[in-house]
């Protein structure tokens, strides 16, 4: 069987080789539309990638972390995802280098320090800073994986959770025991992770027949992930959809400062089941990312790229699982009536 060439797919494509290279290594160059074309036909005609299935991962790599220094607090989400990157990377045989960006650094296009200086051999870029920030650093030519968010033109490899089918499962739970009347709390353009989710909230409500209401989506932070205070609207839904446990936590205090109960007047759902953030009279009802398969993975990932794996850019999803406990309850319709 003769072998298939990138000349071949050009033909079938309508367009040069060279073309057709840059696709399939994720380069810039072309629209998405004729990106697409190249990666579809490369896999009807069973092109092999070369060297696919002799790759050999390098070992003591350097590798960066950068985190916008908004994500990285004590205590943080974020901050556990760091420590069990820099465990991974150790296990592995690599070495993991933190970076903070500041915003300065990020306001200025500033590449990062360890880039700058040929520290390390690639990058993790973990929680997501603006766009032009990121399109930035994955055009410098340092192999890079983004960890927890992805850009929607493929620009980087990216490791994600399931954010559209978790929010998903977690709404159509609370209409599934009664509730009709759902917000959502979160700065839907903050971040992809953020955008998703409300999507997967958004897409239950949809599929039930309920209207999206404006007045009960509530931001939760500013353009730079900086949280802001919650601003209750006057009349409540019956329940609430939170983008992460840390939020669902301050609108559990909020909530609570208006006299309000958490579950028995409203029922509140987080999300990552980060649990060191939840009061502990309330235990959370939420979605739990399986944050050690997206911290494996990345791992895997970047050490791919260093090593010269020329697969196309993808964005690759981690399942996880709704966890149920007792933030929320079934509405109980004669008493929301009275």
């Amino acid at each position: 069987m003769k072998k298939v060439t990138m000349r071949d797919i050009g033909k079938e494509a309508g367009v040069s080789a060279v073309t057709v290279s840059k696709a399939l290594a994720g380069k810039p160059g072309m629209s998405d539309d004729v990106r697409r074309r190249i990666l579809q036909i490369a896999e009807e005609l069973h092109y092999q990638y070369p060297d696919a299935d002799s790759l050999r991962l390098k070992t003591n790599l350097d590798i960066g972390i950068l985190i916008p220094e908004a994500y990285l607090e004590a205590n943080s989400f974020y901050s556990a995802l760091y420590k069990k990157l820099i465990t991974r990377l150790g296990e592995e045989g690599h070495f993991g280098l933190l970076e903070l960006l500041t915003e300065a650094d990020e306001a200025a296009l500033r590449p990062p320090h360890l880039i700058d200086t040929r520290h390390v051999d690639g990058l993790v870029l973990l929680g997501q800073p603006s766009k032009e920030y990121y399109r930035m650093v994955s055009g410098l030519g340092t192999p890079i994986v983004f960890l927890d968010f992805y850009d929607e033109q493929g620009s980087a490899d990216a490791v994600v959770g399931d954010n559209t089918y978790g929010c998903y499962r977690l709404t159509s739970h609370l209409i599934k025991n009664g509730h009709r009347e759902i917000g959502f709390v979160g700065n839907v353009h903050a971040t992809s992770s953020i955008m998703d989710r409300f999507l997967g909230y958004y897409r239950a409500l949809l599929l039930h027949g309920l209207s999206l209401r404006g007045e009960w989506i509530l931001r939760d932070r500013d353009s730079r992930n900086n949280l802001i205070p919650l601003e209750l609207p006057e009349k409540l839904p019956t329940a609430f959809v939170c983008n992460c446990d840390v939020v669902a936590s301050r609108l559990i205090s909020a909530l609570w400062e208006r006299g309000l109960r958490v579950p028995e007047d409203i029922s509140v759902t987080g999300f990552d089941d980060f649990t060191e953030t939840a009061p502990a009279d309330v235990p959370l009802s939420t979605f739990r990312a399986d944050t050690d398969s997206m911290i494996e993975l990345t791992v895997k990932t970047i050490a791919e790229r260093c090593s010269g794996s020329r697969k196309p850019f993808g964005r690759m999803v981690v399942s996880g699982q709704p966890i149920y406990r007792q933030s929320e309850k079934p509405l109980e319709y004669e008493k929301y009536r009275r």
